[in-house]
């Protein structure tokens, strides 16, 4: 059983006779491996390290890792089986805490468990089984994301575009970058501005490196540039995708994304947002109680063993930042667009 998506396309994770294997996001593109997983905690250990991010992989990940526990367990008593499971449930919940499908992801797993709890030969199948329908589940969402999204680009138009939000950020075909890839697919000439995204230099190392292997044209900038080249009318449009957004449309996303939509916005750029409704918590009212990530130092005073900031300087490494629904042109999801969305507009596409 395979958790391949496309024919050819990249397998950022992939389900091979009983463990899980994950494209090693932190050596791209100067080499191209896969991680092993056999128990939950190999999968925390890859979603905390950045082995696998952006959200949708994050909640396909987590699942594949309560499916691996299980089969771990399986042969135990059922209070056995219970009380491992519970353990590694708990240690998937604690690997990183902005993405919201991570806790969607979860949340659907226990359903499955709870359903099978005295049958622990039973619930290891069923739990694989339900693993493998998140992830064909996501790449649908994926690829009708694109669908939404493509019908607002143009023809020839220029895309920002701040992090990785493709296929290495999800089960495959991506978010922001799909509706991008959707668009190509209709026949429209698209090109594609990809920030470099420090600290970590997803759109550098990630982004760009997709879009090569699309032959979709692509410039590298730094973060610094965007309102630069806004101003000279060298950008048409901004797409972004979205680790968790609020029930009235607040998002957080990759730090540096509220400073692009602040910059559209100054330029009457429209600010798009892509994500399918599992990224949606509506148990968050706004932005301002979205829990943001503060990740080491390690990863702003240098990269891959250079260091160029001095021993001793105190430093700040938000992941995500919050942009107010106020400066999103619109979101894009599995479910449709919402123009200019608000806490009506996200009530109305779960009702669709």
């Amino acid at each position: 059983m395979s958790g391949s998506s496309e024919a050819g396309a990249v397998e950022t994770l992939r389900w091979r006779e009983g463990r899980l294997e994950l494209i090693d996001q932190r050596l791209l593109p100067s080499r191209f491996e896969y991680v092993s997983c056999t128990a939950a905690a190999d999968v925390a250990v890859a979603i905390r390290s950045m082995i696998v991010r952006g959200a949708p992989a994050i909640g396909c990940a987590a699942a594949f890792g309560v499916a691996l526990e299980a089969q771990r367990q399986k042969h135990g008593t059922p209070a056995q089986f219970a009380a491992a499971m519970e353990l590694g449930f708990k240690t998937l919940a604690e690997s990183r805490p902005t993405a919201v499908n991570l806790f969607w992801a979860l949340d659907r797993m226990r359903a499955v468990l709870s359903a099978n709890k005295d049958d622990p030969m039973s619930a290891a199948a069923k739990l694989a089984e339900a693993a493998l329908a998140l992830f064909v589940a996501d790449v649908e969402a994926n690829r009708a994301i694109g669908r939404a999204g493509a019908a607002l680009v143009p023809d020839g138009a220029r895309v920002l575009t701040h992090c990785n939000t493709g296929a290495l950020a999800t089960a495959g075909h991506g978010t922001a970058l799909g509706v991008i890839r959707s668009a190509r697919d209709q026949g429209k000439r698209i090109s594609v501005i990809a920030s470099e995204t420090r600290p970590y230099l997803q759109g550098a190392r990630l982004t760009a490196w997709e879009m090569m292997q699309e032959k979709i044209p692509v410039t590298l900038i730094t973060d610094n540039m965007a309102g630069h080249l806004m101003s000279l009318g060298r950008i048409d449009l901004v797409i972004v995708g979205a680790d968790r957004i609020a029930a009235n449309g607040d998002v957080a996303n990759k730090i540096g994304t509220y400073t692009v939509a602040v910059l559209a916005e100054r330029h009457g750029i429209p600010f798009y947002v892509a994500a399918p409704l599992s990224t949606i918590d509506v148990s968050i009212a706004d932005g301002a109680s979205i829990p943001i990530e503060e990740r080491g130092a390690a990863e702003v005073t240098g990269y891959a063993g250079l260091r160029w900031a001095p021993e001793g300087v105190a430093v700040a490494n938000p992941a995500f930042d919050i942009t107010p629904a106020g400066l999103v042109s619109a979101l894009f999801t599995d479910k449709g667009v919402v123009e200019r969305p608000n806490a009506a507009g996200i009530r109305a596409l779960f009702a669709r």
